[in-house]
């Protein structure tokens, strides 16, 4: 007869503990313990956040543990629990840790491994194997894809958040509601007052003022203050909500007939355009992907409009980009004027409103939902589908998918969903935004999901042509750490390409990723098959970077860039102007955004940019799902690397009036989680 020590963590979220009966059962290589109620008289055991020890007898051989089995009954009514880790020592003085980290609803009996990562090939016997197997069945009877809209991504299959495994959803369902959510920030900002008028227009610019006073923010008033400035247009290409879209011009297009003559009083080194396109000293701004998407249409009393501007832009001799034509469709013609820094005053600015608002459709629709959401739930699906728990790719990976599934889930049920917010604001509402989606679904390329290569594919990887790209040069820190951090795991669990190539769940998670994720697109170039340590690494990084980073860098500048409404219009409720001259301030207003949509967008944007509660920045895992000291040293490494760029970006933006902070590793959660 011996005695195991068997400690349990609950967890500190809300209605994390239970008072359900709980069972524990030890399997080791020559048998398994008597199924034990773990309980201790007079002691409220399993409360939120307690840990709690008990004493198991066995009363015979039992040999290694291998495995430790959990059961809850229920005692009155269904109360779930949290587990986060179970530990046993054993009669010889040695510790083995299970760790859990999931919530256990039901009655069926769970098991757990030990929290030593291990590969398939590392599972020699057949109760090891078996546990892979059984994990991976029910998992995929759980997360199944579903395609949510033709040429979208696939999601997951749940037609209500509700729906979802528990596992996956928010701890407290408040925390991803995005009515609750908006409706809180129009209290917040107190623009509530301003929806019994809802489809008035403002009487000038200051107007907008009325719903821009309640929260005091430095980059959005420094917007409010110079937004009709060129100097502010530019700026916002490199490191503004959307600094992806601008690219370097080595030949005008056909479609842009921009003349020297027309901008030479822009160019500041006396150099004709064609030699400052050599020099690479311009740079272009198309939103072709706009042409011909339909407008919102679900207000019958509104009329609203989108356009597909081409903008060309001047790195002058101060380092500044700054616009020199915009042309508002993409066919010229007599009706299609170019506009000018030199036109009237109103003409230039209105057709620079229309450039930030083609902007912000890309932005919300591409840049932000589709490349970051929804491909980070499309990993997470297939992570879910295809790794066990024990597998070190899963425990590498699960921080950064964490609620993803659940706010895109959120989301499609209450924002981007046909009648759903998003159709309140937004000119791309009412369907404009899934046809967005689909376009955009051809230009997405792994390559592009690699910020180094997506910086060179557009040109602009160069700190001398581009000194100020803060979001190009904090961005390849950050990568370069991700990547450096992935290394080292890797490296620790694949000695050679052939461990990779013989991974069958790495193999298959590729698959999922490539055949349904993303719909057996080659176009894509994503890898249907990984095939060396390099690629995997690679692969990896994208990963991570796009769940963390990449959406950190195009969310939480929102309320900063798109509250002043002038500055990132959601819609535009007159048509382009077909010619010059007649623009007056009056136009421009009545071209606004109109009171009530003026109001849903600021508690958009405001709501959007919020951290959750409790977040986890990049590097933070409390959830210790790796118990290997290697890994755990990698970890520490990590995080002092990612203080490191934090304190570097701290000491840049010191007097800055406009600091650039998005990529700072604490501000960066690790996953997409609103």
């Amino acid at each position: 007869m011996v005695t195991f020590t068997v400690t349990v963590a609950t967890g500190s979220q809300w209605f994390a503990g239970t008072d359900d009966y709980i069972y524990l059962t030890l399997v080791g290589t020559e048998g398994c313990s008597e199924k034990t109620l773990l309980d201790k008289p007079l002691y409220n055991d399993f409360e939120r956040g307690s840990v709690d020890s008990y004493d198991v007898t066995v009363t015979h051989n039992i040999g290694d543990i291998l495995l430790v089995k959990i059961e809850k009954r229920k005692y009155w009514l269904q109360d779930d629990w949290y587990c986060k880790y179970i530990t046993v020592k054993t009669p010889a003085g040695e510790y083995m840790e299970f760790p859990c980290y999931r919530w256990i609803t039901n009655h069926k009996e769970i098991e757990l491994r030990d929290g030593h990562a291990r590969l398939p090939r590392d599972d020699q016997t057949q109760i090891a194997r078996q546990h892979r197997f059984k994990e991976l069945e029910e998992r995929q009877k759980l997360y199944r894809w579903k395609e949510w809209h033709p040429g979208f991504p696939l999601s997951i299959d749940a037609h209500f958040y509700s729906d979802l495994p528990r596992d996956i959803q928010f701890d407290s369902e408040k925390g991803v509601d995005f009515v609750l959510n908006y409706t809180k920030a129009m209290e917040n900002l107190y623009v509530n007052r301003f929806m019994n008028m809802f489809q008035s227009s403002w009487s000038d610019f200051a107007d907008f003022e009325k719903i821009f006073v309640r929260i005091s923010n430095t980059i959005s008033e420094y917007v409010m203050q110079h937004w009709q400035e060129d100097f502010m247009f530019g700026y916002q290409f490199l490191n503004g909500c959307n600094p992806v879209v601008f690219k370097k011009c080595n030949k005008l297009p056909e479609k842009f007939p921009v003349t020297n003559n027309m901008v030479k009083i822009c160019l500041e080194r006396k150099l004709t355009l064609e030699e400052e396109i050599e020099k690479g000293n311009i740079y272009l701004a198309d939103y072709e992907m706009m042409d011909g998407i339909p407008a919102n249409s679900t207000d019958p009393c509104t009329t609203q409009y989108l356009t597909a501007p081409v903008c060309l832009l001047y790195n002058n001799a101060r380092n500044k980009l700054v616009p020199i034509a915009i042309q508002l469709k993409q066919n010229p013609g007599p009706e299609n004027p170019i506009f000018l820094p030199t036109d009237d005053k109103y003409d230039w600015l209105l057709a620079k409103i229309w450039v930030r608002s083609a902007d912000f459709q890309i932005h919300q629709t591409v840049t932000h939902l589709l490349r970051t959401h929804l491909l980070s739930e499309v990993f997470g699906i297939a992570l879910y589908r295809q790794f066990p728990a024990v597998h070190p790719l899963f425990k590498l990976l699960v921080p950064h998918v964490r609620f993803t599934i659940a706010i895109n889930t959120k989301a499609r049920e209450q924002l981007i969903c046909e009648y759903g917010l998003f159709d309140k604001a937004n000119g791309t509402g009412g369907g404009g935004h899934v046809r967005l989606v689909q376009r955009a679904m051809n230009e997405l390329t792994y390559k592009s999901c690699c910020f180094p290569e997506s910086i060179k594919m557009r040109g602009v990887e160069s700190t001398q042509d581009l000194p100020y790209y803060y979001f190009r040069d904090d961005g390849m820190r950050v990568w370069d750490a991700v990547q450096s951090f992935v290394t080292e795991v890797v490296n620790i669990y694949y000695d050679k390409d052939e461990a990779v190539q013989t991974d069958t769940e790495l193999q298959a998670f590729a698959k999922d990723v490539y055949v349904y994720g993303l719909k057996d697109n080659e176009s894509s170039g994503f890898p249907k098959t990984i095939k060396t340590i390099q690629t995997l690494i690679e692969y990896l990084t994208v990963v991570v970077f796009t769940a963390s980073a990449q959406h950190a860098a195009v969310n939480f500048g929102q309320y900063d860039w798109c509250s002043w409404i002038p500055n990132s219009p959601p819609t535009m409720r007159r048509p382009p102007p077909s010619k010059k001259g007649i623009v007056t301030v009056e136009n421009i207003i009545e071209s606004l955004p109109d009171r009530g949509r003026s109001c849903w967008h600021l508690g958009a944007v405001w709501a959007l940019s919020q951290f959750q509660d409790n977040e986890l920045f990049l590097g933070m895992y409390p959830d210790e799902h790796f118990i290997e000291k290697p890994v755990k040293e990698a970890i520490e490494k990590f995080q002092m690397h990612l203080q490191e760029i934090a304190q570097r970006i701290t000491e840049r933006n010191i007097n800055k009036k406009l600091p650039y902070y998005y990529f700072s590793p604490d501000r960066i959660p690790n996953s997409v989680a609103v």
